[in-house]
C-alpha cells in the first residue's frame, strides 16, 4: 500500500501505508506530492498516521544496500522531509497505532504533536544499538524538539518506549486506546485551524531555523533526482558507514524483522 490522503473535515489526513512504511525513495515522493495537494487544497492541518502495526520503520535499508553510491543523495532527501515536516505552515500531529523507529520516530518528531497508542507499540532510535550514528541533521531536529533529558534518554540508549512511558518523558504528547488514537490526534488540532499560512510558516522557520539549516545542507546540495557524485576525499555519510561495515547487524536488529510484539 502507497501513501493515501484523504479529509476529516478540512484536517489532511495522511496514511503512510500498511507495511513497515519505509522510506524509498519511492514513497518520498507519494508523501511529498499528498503535501502539495494538501497545501494547494488549504487544508487546515495535516494529520499523518499508518494502517498496521508500523507508523514506520524508517530508512529503506535494502534500497540502501543496493545503491550505496548514492547514499548521500538519500539521506539528503529523508532530511528533506522532515524539514518540510517541520516547518509546515499548517497544525500538524502524528498518530502512532504501532511501532515508530529510527527515521520514522524521526519523521513523527518534526511534527508539531504527537499521539500514540497505549497499550502496544514502541517509540525507539535504535541508532546506537544497530552502529549508524545520527548524522547531524537527524540529532539537530531531534533536540531541537526534546529536552536535553529525554534526548539522552532516547539517543544515547536505543530504548524502546511503549505509549505510556514515552508520555511521561514528552517523547509524544498524549496516549490513547486501539482504534481511539487517530480520533486523540484529530482533537489536539480542531481548535487550531485557520491560522494564515504564511504567519504560521514564518514562526516556525524561526523556531527551528537552525535545524533545518543543517538538515537541508545535503538536500540543497543534491537537486531533484540526480545523485550528487562524492569526492574521492569526502568521508560518507554515517548511515552508509555503518551499513557497510554491520550490514548484517542493522538486518538483524531492526524491528519487524527481529520481531517486536
Amino acid at each position: 500500500m502507497t501513501p493515501t490522503l484523504g479529509y476529516h473535515d478540512k484536517i489532511a489526513v495522511l496514511d503512510l501505508g500498511d507495511d513497515e512504511n519505509r522510506f524509498s525513495p519511492t514513497f518520498l515522493d507519494a508523501v511529498h506530492a499528498h503535501l502539495d495537494a494538501a497545501l494547494a487544497e488549504g487544508a487546515h492541518g495535516l494529520l499523518t498516521t499508518a494502517s498496521g502495526r508500523f507508523y514506520s520503520n524508517g530508512l529503506d535499508l535494502d534500497w540502501l544496500a543496493a545503491n550505496g553510491e548514492r547514499a548521500q543523495w538519500y539521506v539528503g532527501q529523508v532530511q528533506a522531509l522532515f524539514a518540510r515536516v517541520l516547518t509546515l505552515p499548517m497544525p500538524t500531529a502524528a498518530a502512532l497505532p504501532g511501532h515508530a523507529f529510527g527515521a520514522g520516530a524521526m519523521l513523527a518528531i518534526a511534527h508539531d504533536y504527537r499521539v500514540m497508542r497505549a497499550d502496544r507499540g514502541y517509540f525507539c532510535f535504535p541508532e546506537v544499538d544497530i552502529r549508524i550514528p545520527f548524522t547531524p541533521g537527524m540529532a539537530a531536529l531531534i533536540q531541537s524538539k526534546l529536552t536535553p533529558k529525554a534526548a539522552v534518554a532516547s539517543m544515547t540508549t536505543g530504548r524502546r518506549f511503549g505509549g505510556v512511558d514515552a508520555q511521561a518523558l514528552d517523547l509524544v504528547d498524549a496516549t490513547a486506546p486501539e482504534g481511539a488514537v487517530t480520533d486523540a490526534a484529530l482533537e489536539l488540532l480542531g481548535g487550531l485551524g485557520g491560522k494564515d499560512p504564511g504567519t504560521l510558516g514564518a514562526i516556525k522557520n524561526t523556531m527551528f531555523g537552525a535545524a533545518v539549516a543543517v538538515l537541508t545542507a545535503d538536500a540543497l546540495s543534491a537537486p531533484g533526482a540526480a545523485p550528487r557524485a562524492a569526492s574521492s576525499s569526502a568521508r560518507p555519510p554515517p548511515v552508509r558507514r555503518a551499513a557497510a561495515a554491520a550490514g548484517h547487524r542493522v538486518r538483524g536488529c531492526v524491528p519487524g524483522r527481529a520481531g517486536p510484539p
